[in-house]
């Protein structure tokens, strides 16, 4: 008995078949199924539509590239049981595993096409599993399947125990791949579909779903490696060997992983937050795992890490609530009236669009100054994502275009030098 005799050649017997009634039968069969499935899969998605609170996260070419297929296979599968008791059913077996290599294709793309981003390098992965599926289904169907295996296989070595080959690498990264890419498939749904309908904050989903992510993963992991024979006690060597690097260099690493959930769960720092960190000043973008964006007015963005957000002072502008206080320095003449400059000051802050009516704004007189009175005018704003250079430019442009109309000064620095005459 040779290799080849374990997948046997379905295309050789499918030509014999060829003209045979009993294909005809197998055909009508064929047609019979997939009619009677498309109409039933148009009239399910019909009638769930209809149903309250339904909502179709496939769209129409999911719906037939995966849902037909996965209804068509069990129908094809008990019709070849119970026509093979009277008939040949090469046709049938042809069908299955076509059916199955289709499925399995298009649910790899639907699954990372909701995983990752659409992206040229989404497209090249999809293509290689395109081909690759079809490649091993080309295999199958020449019946040389079984040779192939045999022979990356018979390519390695073997460690301890273990007996490491092409085939057992190839089929550890497949097993891993699809086991990651499901995880974080699984992590996508629970991410929209179970903590996206809980009424929790921002912070809170966002750490449950960062966390549901990790451990999602590191299930995957563990289930991946014994499929291809890797023994996971081995892992405790490398917990090991990471419990001692973390002690040495990756404490940094570590302690900002742990800041970055901490910033989640006590929500003194929540996305959209007006801060300031240290010189960076701007609005939270984004809270990773090890980092924090902070995206500032001009468009440029900072990456603080987590760690610094725990350890050093951090100003949240709208921590409470949004309202935050802008004061402006003017200085006035001595000659000038200032219970003039008052009312005018007060009628500039109040016109304008941004200082809220709920806060009356205020003149202060600070001090009399060597050039002149130095007055501070405060207003309050409930926006402070719009920044307040805008504010203050629009509020002294108006100040110095009513000042000179009204003939109010602003001074500036001057000495007085008093020439004392010679003694005679």
């Amino acid at each position: 008995m040779n290799n080849s005799e374990h997948f046997d050649n379905l295309i050789d017997p499918l030509l014999r078949y060829l003209g045979n009634h009993e294909m005809l039968i197998e055909l009508t069969a064929l047609a019979g199924i997939a009619i009677v499935t498309w109409f039933g899969v148009r009239r399910l998605r019909r009638g769930l539509s209809e149903v309250a609170g339904w909502h179709d996260s496939l769209t129409g070419s999911d719906w037939n590239r995966l849902v037909l297929p996965a209804s068509m296979l069990p129908l094809v599968l008990i019709s070849r049981l119970l026509i093979g008791h009277w008939q040949s059913v090469h046709l049938f077996n042809l069908a299955v595993p076509l059916l199955l290599s289709f499925l399995a294709i298009q649910s790899c793309f639907f699954i990372l096409r909701r995983v990752l981003k659409p992206t040229r390098m989404l497209h090249a992965v999809e293509r290689l599993v395109s081909w690759l599926i079809w490649g091993v289904f080309a295999l199958y169907l020449a019946g040389y399947l079984d040779e192939v295996i045999h022979a990356l296989d018979s390519i390695g070595f073997d460690i301890g125990k273990q007996h490491l080959s092409i085939y057992t690498v190839l089929t550890g990264l497949l097993s891993l791949a699809a086991t990651l890419v499901l995880a974080l498939w699984l992590a996508h749904v629970i991410e929209h579909r179970v903590i996206g309908s809980m009424p929790l904050s921002g912070n809170i989903r966002l750490a449950l779903t960062k966390l549901a992510r990790s451990v999602l993963v590191l299930l995957a992991v563990l289930i991946a490696l014994p499929l291809v024979g890797i023994d996971i006690t081995v892992l405790s060597v490398f917990g090991g060997a990471l419990g001692v690097g973390l002690g040495l260099g990756l404490q940094k690493i570590a302690a900002n992983y742990v800041s970055g959930f901490t910033l989640l769960l006590d929500q003194s720092v929540r996305i959209g937050d007006m801060v300031e960190v240290g010189p960076h000043y701007g609005e939270v973008k984004e809270i990773a795992t090890r980092y924090t964006v902070i995206r500032s007015l001009n468009g440029s963005e900072s990456i603080v890490p987590n760690e610094t957000m725990i350890t050093t002072p951090v100003i949240n502008h709208s921590l409470t609530d949004k309202e935050n206080l802008i004061l402006l320095a003017v200085q006035v003449a001595y000659s000038s009236d200032l219970e003039r400059v008052r009312e005018i000051m007060l009628d500039i802050a109040r016109r304008h669009e941004r200082v809220l009516d709920t806060h009356e704004p205020i003149l202060r007189l600070k001090n009399f100054g060597d050039n002149g009175i130095d007055l501070e005018l405060a207003v309050w704003i409930t926006d402070p994502e719009q920044g307040e250079a805008n504010l203050r430019s629009d509020l002294n442009w108006e100040i110095w275009t009513v000042f000179k109309r009204e003939g109010i000064e602003i001074p500036y620095p001057q000495r007085v030098i008093h020439h004392a005459s010679p003694q005679v």
